[in-house]
């Protein structure tokens, strides 16, 4: 089974992985909302929002083709591109997720094929 964002094949060009980010309540101390190191005690202020990050490489046989693939992930993270489903190679869904950004790992290594690394960031507001 293959990964894809809103059914696209983003990432499978070359190895990558998912990692979620934290998850659970957000928990702040007392202490900082009062501005008072005295003051004890945690305060609740909601849930983590959603992240998800995929890393990995893009791989193509041109620069011209891994310009492509550069620019299919690129354009899932436009302003008013529209939320999807996150799918990962073992079929772990995120539904209703936007693609926040993309950062470019280094330089592109040039062998028998290109390739490119990349992060990309996942995620729903809460």
């Amino acid at each position: 089974m293959g990964s894809s964002f809103k059914g696209l094949d983003l990432f499978g060009s070359g190895p990558h992985v998912f990692e979620v980010d934290r998850q659970g309540r957000r928990i702040i101390p007392l202490s900082l909302v009062a501005g008072d190191a005295s003051v004890a005690g945690t305060f609740e202020s909601g849930d983590y929002e959603l992240r998800v990050t995929v890393k990995g490489r893009l791989s193509a046989l041109s620069e011209s083709a891994l310009w492509t693939l550069r620019y299919a992930i690129a354009s899932q993270a436009a302003f008013n591109v529209e939320e999807g489903d996150l799918v990962d190679q073992h079929g772990r869904t995120w539904s209703d997720v936007k693609l926040f950004q993309v950062e470019w790992s280094g330089s592109v290594d040039r062998g028998r094929v290109l390739s490119v690394g990349y992060e990309a960031l996942f995620g729903m507001n809460a």
